[in-house]
């Protein structure tokens, strides 16, 4: 079964890093492009950054670009989003996410409070 899943949200304050990993299950990892995505409160889940199986292209929402890093390591099948200068717009359950030929898959998410 296909299956990604978090780990690393908590609390920080504005201005401050996190870094969150999310690991990969069931699937050839370092095949398959990984994304990331969150959902704030009261809002639809949005896009934040994807990465090509291989590493090599990398790609961001506007909101997070240049803040944000989204990297990976096929030997671990994980996939990192080092987060810095945080603001609290940026609270949001984080998903990890892959679209496989089994299909796509979400992770159960991770959430991400940034304090004023």
């Amino acid at each position: 079964q296909v299956q990604p899943v978090e780990f690393g949200g908590g609390l920080v304050q504005a201005g401050g890093s996190l870094r969150l990993s999310c690991r990969g299950f069931g699937f050839a990892f370092g095949r398959n492009a990984m994304g990331w995505f969150r959902q704030a409160p009261g809002k639809e889940r949005e896009y934040v950054a994807t990465i090509a199986g291989s590493g090599g292209s990398l790609f961001y929402a506007d909101s997070v670009k240049g803040r944000f890093t989204i990297s990976r390591d096929n030997a671990k099948n994980t996939v990192y989003l080092q987060m810095n200068s945080l603001k609290p717009e940026d609270t949001a359950v984080y998903y990890c996410n892959v679209n496989t030929w089994q299909g796509n898959a979400w992770g159960q998410g991770t959430l991400v409070t940034v304090s004023s």
